[in-house]
């Protein structure tokens, strides 16, 4: 009954991931006849266990902060609307940028970069922990729901673009471009080979540029909200700051929180409008035929303009100073430091177990694996945690907990 079904993919450019010519599954699956196997992608990425934890992950501020702020769940909504938003204007396929866009933040560890650096440093001597590594490895091996295999065996075309969307790994030699290829990328790529020494495909480059523009966008949303920093403090800023002159222009007596909303939605549509302009140039001068060209092209075909790239720069640095370096955020980020290092500590000394988590026995599974791989199981569990999960369990295992607010 479903032979005659299509997917309103007919209209996409040449240029763009066509679903009827995946490359297919590590663990082979029979054909959906309702879904592109995109759109199961996103389906089985949405009903996950590492979706879900993305709520109390946090973006920048602590749970505690309040439920006005972003956490990784709702960013990743965001990125993923602006995300299909860019693949729409340029003809590619919506679903695998939305795939990509939802499942971008799976590896983040509780409270944010902080956590990340916390165990980075961990596990110095067994591999070091990279996010982007740490989401190939969920969707992989860690979420375990199906019966015939581990992880979500999603698409070739959704893993390229989850470990490559922020560009290629490695040269033509298989050497590192940023240093060594994190050990869990290298131990997928021997199975199942994801060119890592190429570009994705647009629909990741449109998930990686929406990620950009998301936080560049709330970040400001967010630390104007907690008095980081005001309206004032931006007024020269590029982009920002234009755009807070416009609206107190046209709007002399609007009031603060609308304000900041007209400055965050405009800065949105500006970047999201320069991405989509700068990306037809780049591809018009390209004329890539297929996929493929995109690929070899050599460079990123979706990106900023160079007034809107050096606006975006200005805006990052800002933020970083005033918003990721504030003594108030700082103060927190030594404390969820702490309890990582602390409960990574306790784990791996064998004086606490890992409790049956994720559909594992963590106390089994460490007990029989040798130095590396039982340091990898937990580094695998604590960056499962989310931030309240990773409080509680410290103050479950210790006297004293330092405060996340």
């Amino acid at each position: 009954m479903f032979q005659n079904i299509t997917f309103g993919r007919d209209a996409l450019a040449p240029y763009a991931v066509q679903a009827a010519h995946s490359r297919g599954r590590l663990f082979p699956e029979p054909a959906s006849p309702t879904r592109t196997p995109f759109q199961r992608d996103r389906d089985r990425i949405i009903h996950s266990t590492a979706f879900r934890r993305l709520k109390h992950k946090t973006q920048v501020f602590v749970y505690h902060e309040g439920d006005h702020y972003r956490t990784r769940l709702t960013h990743s909504i965001e990125v993923a609307q602006i995300a299909r938003a860019l693949a729409r204007a340029l003809g590619c396929d919506e679903d695998l940028a939305e795939a990509l866009a939802l499942s971008h933040d799976f590896g983040h560890t509780p409270f944010g970069h902080t956590g990340e650096d916390a165990l980075d440093e961990l596990m110095r001597e067994h591999g070091g922990f990279d996010h982007n590594a740490q989401s190939l490895r969920i969707v992989t091996k860690l979420e375990r729901r199906y019966a015939e295999f581990d992880g979500l065996n999603l698409s070739w075309e959704t893993l390229e673009g989850l470990v490559k969307h922020n560009g290629p790994l490695t040269d033509a030699r298989g050497v590192g471009l940023k240093g060594p290829v994190p050990a869990p990328i290298l131990e997928y790529n021997a199975l199942n080979d994801l060119d890592l020494s190429h570009h994705s495909s647009v629909e990741a480059q449109c998930a990686a540029i929406a990620d950009d523009i998301a936080y560049n966008a709330h970040d400001l949303d967010d630390g104007l909200r907690a008095g980081l920093f005001d309206h004032d403090a931006i007024a020269d800023l590029p982009l920002a700051g234009d755009l807070l002159a416009e609206v107190r222009r046209r709007y002399p007596a609007l009031d603060p929180a609308r304000v900041t909303h007209e400055i965050v939605r405009r800065q949105i549509t500006a970047m999201v409008e320069d991405a989509i302009v700068e990306a037809k140039r780049r591809l018009s001068a390209l004329e890539p035929a297929s996929d493929a060209d995109i690929r070899v092209a050599g460079r990123v075909c979706v990106a900023f303009s160079e007034p809107m790239a050096r606006a975006e720069k200005a805006i990052k640095a800002f933020l970083y100073a005033n918003m990721y370096r504030a003594p108030d955020v700082m103060r927190i980020r030594d404390n969820a430091q702490t309890i990582v290092r602390d409960l990574f500590r306790v784990y791996a000394s064998g004086n606490a177990q890992m409790p049956n988590e994720w559909g594992m026995d963590w106390r089994e599974a460490s007990g029989r694996l040798e130095e590396d791989k039982r340091m990898r199981l937990v580094a695998d569990f604590i960056a499962g945690m989310t931030d309240r999960y990773a409080a509680s369990e410290h103050q479950r295992l210790f006297d004293a907990t330092p405060e996340l607010r």
